[in-house]
């Protein structure tokens, strides 16, 4: 093992996205990656670009070799896993066990801790390709991390060595946490990817190059300003325009579109309409007319 002072074998669980990216940023770090675990083909295509010269090592090994031992795995395959590692034996007095799950805290490492492991919960708030640009990407990111008030200073200094920065998340709020990560992110992707498509069957040609800046736009002034950043027909007040969606979006629906741009807009909305009348952009009578616009019942607009 390294034996500069603070350095420690680090074992990958998981050689997927974010495993090998977060091993190849420990071992930026000064830390020793002894080994990783990698299944699949692509895993160990990743392991081989990302972590060059570190052996593929079957579980129990790779355990019995870390001081810090890092799970990436999907996070409904991390109870079992843990479990199944203690009931092998596997886990060792002392050791550092972090697992990269945003739902969880450090309660789902309850079986590695009773055999004496210190359990931490080290998120990366950033979505990742498991590429070698995401480790320019890490000090631009934020990890949501969860530990015992004497053990969380490790982890807040792991992250610090891997160039991000670290924000504690109380173990009750881990799920809410991630919720807010995945509907910002994933429901993200879903919005551009329906809008994408609509332009496209509308015959535009390059919907990428029509929608990139302003969605580029509306998420830097959104970061920036808030919910005072929100422009377009909901802000206005344009319950016709309103209803105008909501009819040429049924209509679409109706002759074979996906359904799903339908329902997310009338959520969105929905929810738009909602909170502008929460911070007065929208009056009582404003917010009821377009709710209304947006039932089924409506007649069409004029």
């Amino acid at each position: 093992m390294n034996n500069k002072p603070g350095r420690l074998g680090v074992g990958i669980i998981g050689a997927g996205k974010v495993g090998a990216v977060l091993g190849a940023a420990l071992r930026a770090a000064g830390h020793a990656v002894v080994g990783v675990s990698a299944v699949s083909a692509n895993s160990r295509d990743r392991a081989e670009i990302l972590l060059p010269g570190v052996p593929v090592l079957e579980i129990p090994a790779l355990i019995e070799r870390s001081e810090l031992v890092l799970l990436a795995v999907p996070d409904d395959a991390l109870p079992m896993l843990v479990q199944g590692l203690a009931a092998a034996g596997a886990w060792q007095q002392g050791q550092l066990v972090a697992h990269t799950s945003g739902r969880f805290g450090t309660s789902v490492l309850a079986p590695a801790r009773a055999a004496g492991a210190i359990p931490l919960a080290l998120h990366p708030a950033m979505t990742f390709t498991g590429m070698t640009l995401d480790l320019a990407r890490l000090p631009d990111c934020c990890f949501g991390v969860s530990a015992d008030p004497a053990m969380l200073p490790i982890a807040q200094a792991l992250v610090v060595e891997m160039g991000a920065e670290p924000v504690v998340i109380a173990e009750a709020d881990r799920v809410l946490y991630h919720a807010a990560l995945a509907h910002a992110s994933n429901h993200l992707v879903t919005l551009a990817a329906q809008s994408t498509q609509l332009l496209a069957d509308v015959g535009v040609e390059a919907p990428d190059r029509m929608l990139g800046p302003l969605l580029r736009a509306s998420l830097e002034n959104a970061l920036a300003s808030g919910e005072s950043a929100l422009t377009g027909p909901v802000a206005r007040g344009d319950v016709g325009t309103v209803k105008a969606h909501t009819h040429a979006l049924r209509e679409y629906s109706d002759r074979d579109g996906p359904a799903d741009f339908l329902a997310a807009y009338l959520a969105m909305t929905a929810a738009t309409a909602s909170r502008a009348a929460a911070r007065a952009v929208l009056t009582p009578v404003q917010l009821q007319l377009i709710e209304a616009a947006l039932r089924p019942d409506e007649p069409p607009p004029d």
